[in-house]
C-alpha cells in the first residue's frame, strides 16, 4: 500500500516514521504526537482496514490547531476548525459544571424557571424582537433557495412553545422516582431514577426546540444546542431575550443552557464527538443526521436519532367510504416529519384513488395552491385517469422514487401508487421507507392486524399521520421521535421526551447488620 503520510484516527495522528513495531510488552503503544498539517493524497486509514486520501481542498484548508474527524463507517472526513472546537468544548465544560451544580439545586427553582421562560414569549415586548429576528432568518433562507414551512415562528409556534413550557412548569420530576422495588422480606431493593448528564442537541432550522430540549432540566440535566444557520437569528434572539434572563431570575447555573453560537456546522460534529455528552440527540433527516450519529457512536456517546422522514399510508379497496379523503387532507396540513409522502393503494384503486385524489385537493385548496402528486410505478398511466379529473399537478416516476421525502412549504407534495396485494404493498413500505410511520386504512381487522405486524416501524395507526407527536399524543413535550432506519430501538419507544432522560440507580436497605450471603 502506498502510503505516503499516514493518517489520522479520530484525535490520534500516526506517522510511519513514528510507528512502533508490534511490541512484545502489551503496555508498549505507538507514539503519539500532534497532527498540524495535511498533505494532498495522504492515506487516513479508517475501519481498520480500509483508508480515504486527503483532498487539495482539505489540505489547503486544514490548520495547526485544527481537528480531523475520521467517520469510522465510511471514511468521510470532517474538519473542525480550531475557533469551533474551542467554542463548543468551552459550552460543554459549562454545561458539564452547571450539571454538577444542579445537584444541589431545588425543584423549585426549576419551575421558577419554566415560568419565567413561558412569560417571557407570552410578553409581546420581548417577543417583539425574537419575531424580528425570525423575519431576518426567513427572508435570508428564501433568498437562499431554502424551503421556510417550519423556520417561521408564528402564533401557532408561539403557543406551542408557551403551552410546552408551561407543562414543564407543572410537571413533576423524575429525580428519585421509584421504578421497581424487590422485596426479600428483611431487605429491600429499590430501582431509583438519577439525573443523566449533559445532553447536546443538534437541530434543524426550528425555533421552537428551544422549548423542547429544555425540558432535559426538569431531571436535573444540562444541555448544549447546536441548531441549524437558517434559524441562528432566532435562535441567538430566544436565547438573549427568554433564556438566559429565565436562568438568572431562577437562580440556576448560568451553563444550564448552552447555545452554540457559531453557524459553522463542523460545531455538530465537534458536539456530537466530544465524551463528556451523555446523550446526543439530533433533530432533521437524511444523511446529515446519519453521519452525526456515527460520529457519537464511534465517540462513545450514546445517541437519538429523528432519521429521514415521511409517513406512508397502505389503503385497502374496502376502506370505509370517504375516509381515505379525510385522512389525506389531514395529514398534509403542513410539511413536517409526520406528513403524509407515499400513498399505497391496493387492489381495485377506481374508489379509493378519487379519495387519495379529493384529499389532496382540499389540503392545496386550504393553501391557495395546486398538489403535486407524484403517480409512481407500472400503474401510473391508469392512476393518470383518476387524478387528472382533479385540479393537482401530475409527475410520473419509478418506484425507487417512494423512497423520496418531499419538501414542500406551500403546495402539498405526495407519491401515489397501486399495487394489487396487500403482501406488496407492506414489502414495499420494508424497502423503500424511512421505517418511520404507516396508517392502515382498510375495513378488514384481520389486514390490518397483517399491515401493523409485517411493517417495520415504531408508530402505527388507521387514519392521518400527524398524530406522531409527544405533546399531541402522550401529552407530554418531544425532544425527538426516532424511525426503525438504523435498526429497531433498544427497550423504548420512538418519542423521546424530557422526563425520559435519566439514569437508574440501585439503592439497597439491609436493615439487620449481620445480613450476609
Amino acid at each position: 500500500m502506498d502510503v505516503g503520510a499516514l493518517g489520522f484516527l479520530d484525535r490520534a495522528p500516526v506517522y510511519p516514521e513514528r510507528m512502533s513495531h508490534a511490541p512484545s510488552d502489551p503496555s508498549q503503544t505507538a507514539a503519539i504526537d500532534e497532527l498540524t498539517r495535511l498533505e494532498p493524497g495522504m492515506v487516513i486509514p479508517f475501519g481498520g482496514r480500509r483508508f480515504a486520501r486527503v483532498d487539495e481542498k482539505l489540505a489547503a484548508e486544514f490548520r495547526e490547531g485544527d481537528r480531523l474527524i475520521v467517520v469510522q463507517s465510511d471514511g468521510t472526513l470532517i474538519r473542525i476548525p480550531a475557533a469551533v472546537a474551542g467554542a463548543v468544548e468551552a459550552s460543554v465544560e459549562r454545561a458539564d459544571s452547571a450539571f454538577r451544580s444542579m445537584r444541589s439545586v431545588d425543584q423549585s427553582r426549576v419551575t421558577e424557571f419554566y415560568r419565567c421562560f413561558a412569560d417571557r414569549l407570552e410578553d409581546d415586548t420581548t417577543f417583539g424582537s425574537i419575531a424580528r429576528a425570525n423575519e431576518n432568518d426567513v427572508r435570508v433562507a428564501r433568498e437562499r433557495g431554502r424551503a421556510t414551512g417550519r423556520l417561521v415562528l408564528d402564533d401557532k409556534m408561539r403557543r406551542g412553545m408557551i403551552e410546552s413550557l408551561r407543562l414543564w412548569q407543572s410537571m413533576d420530576s423524575s429525580i428519585g422516582r421509584t421504578t421497581e422495588r424487590v422485596d426479600h422480606g428483611n431487605w429491600t431493593v429499590e430501582a431509583i431514577c438519577a439525573p443523566l448528564g449533559v445532553v447536546a442537541f443538534v437541530f434543524e432550522g426550528r425555533p421552537n426546540v428551544f422549548a423542547d430540549a429544555t425540558g432535559v432540566l426538569r431531571g436535573g440535566n444540562t444541555t448544549v444546542m447546536r441548531i441549524g444557520s437558517d434559524a441562528l437569528g432566532t435562535a441567538l434572539a430566544i436565547m438573549d431575550t427568554a433564556v438566559t434572563p429565565a436562568l438568572e431570575s431562577a437562580g440556576l447555573p448560568s451553563g444550564s443552557v448552552e447555545l452554540i453560537r457559531d453557524a459553522d456546522r463542523a460545531g455538530g460534529h465537534a458536539l456530537f464527538s466530544d465524551d463528556r455528552i451523555s446523550l446526543a440527540v439530533a433533530r432533521g433527516s437524511g444523511a446529515a443526521v446519519a453521519q452525526l450519529g456515527a460520529v457519537a457512536r464511534q465517540s462513545g456517546v450514546p445517541v437519538s436519532l429523528h432519521g429521514t422522514g415521511g409517513a406512508w399510508m397502505i389503503v385497502d379497496e374496502t376502506a370505509p367510504e370517504g375516509r381515505l379523503r379525510v385522512c389525506v387532507s389531514a395529514s398534509l396540513d403542513r410539511k413536517v416529519c409526520n406528513t403524509v409522502n407515499v400513498i399505497v393503494l391496493v387492489g381495485d384503486t377506481s374508489r379509493i384513488a378519487g379519495e387519495a385524489a379529493e384529499g389532496v385537493v382540499e389540503a392545496s385548496g386550504r393553501r391557495g395552491t395546486t398538489g403535486i402528486v407524484h403517480l409512481l410505478g407500472d400503474d401510473a398511466r391508469t392512476l393518470r385517469s383518476v387524478f387528472s379529473a382533479h385540479d393537482v399537478r401530475i409527475v410520473e416516476g419509478g418506484i425507487g422514487d417512494s423512497s423520496t421525502e418531499w419538501e414542500w412549504d406551500e403546495a402539498p407534495e405526495v407519491s401515489v401508487l397501486a399495487v394489487p396485494r396487500v403482501e406488496e404493498a407492506i414489502d414495499l413500505f420494508n424497502a423503500h421507507s424511512p421505517r418511520f410511520v404507516v396508517s392502515a386504512i382498510v375495513a378488514d381487522a384481520d389486514i390490518g392486524r397483517s399491515i401493523v405486524d409485517r411493517c417495520d416501524a415504531p408508530f402505527v395507526g388507521d387514519g392521518f399521520t400527524r398524530w406522531v407527536d409527544g405533546q399531541y399524543a402522550l401529552r407530554r413535550p418531544e425532544l425527538g421521535l426516532s424511525n426503525w432506519e438504523g435498526g429497531r430501538l433498544f427497550a423504548r419507544g420512538g418519542i423521546l421526551s424530557g422526563d425520559g432522560v435519566f439514569s437508574v440507580r440501585y439503592r439497597a436497605s439491609t436493615p439487620d447488620a449481620n445480613q450476609r450471603r
